[in-house]
């Protein structure tokens, strides 16, 4: 036989417990470059720029013409 607990975990111990189970808003910058919104410490997605050099070939998107 296992360990079982005594007693019913209360609600609000519980809660207490699972407080920090939130999610947290990713940290974001500006980019040098181009100013748009990116993840710090990471290459920008629209530049492709980090700390002032050129690090991948970003293709530019094109959007699809409305008929």
């Amino acid at each position: 036989m296992g360990a079982l607990p005594k007693q019913r975990t209360s609600r609000g111990r519980q809660g207490n417990r699972r407080r920090h189970h939130y999610l947290k808003t990713p940290q974001l910058m500006t980019c040098p470059n181009c100013g748009e919104k990116k993840k710090t410490h990471f290459v920008c997605p629209n530049c492709g720029t980090y700390k002032g050099r050129q690090v991948i070939e970003v293709a530019k998107r094109t959007r699809p013409q409305a008929e």
